[in-house]
């Protein structure tokens, strides 16, 4: 099974939160990012190693944005 990815949510100040419909994207310095929401409303947005991003990816937990 593919492992999730995982944030902080700011708003609700909760830790490992599930991200759903997860998209990565690059930034301009070559970092990956990962942009979704809980299901409750709420977005959510992670820098992640490429390694963990193309992982994610590759097992179809996000889609890619670049």
């Amino acid at each position: 099974m593919s492992e999730k990815i995982t944030a902080y949510n700011v708003k609700t100040k909760e830790k490992g939160v599930e991200m759903l419909d997860a998209v990565i994207t690059k930034t301009a310095k070559g970092a990956y990012m990962a942009q979704g929401h809980d299901g409750k409303g709420n977005k959510l947005t992670t820098l992640m190693g490429e390694a963990k991003a193309l992982a994610a990816i590759k097992d179809g937990v996000a889609k890619q944005g670049w």
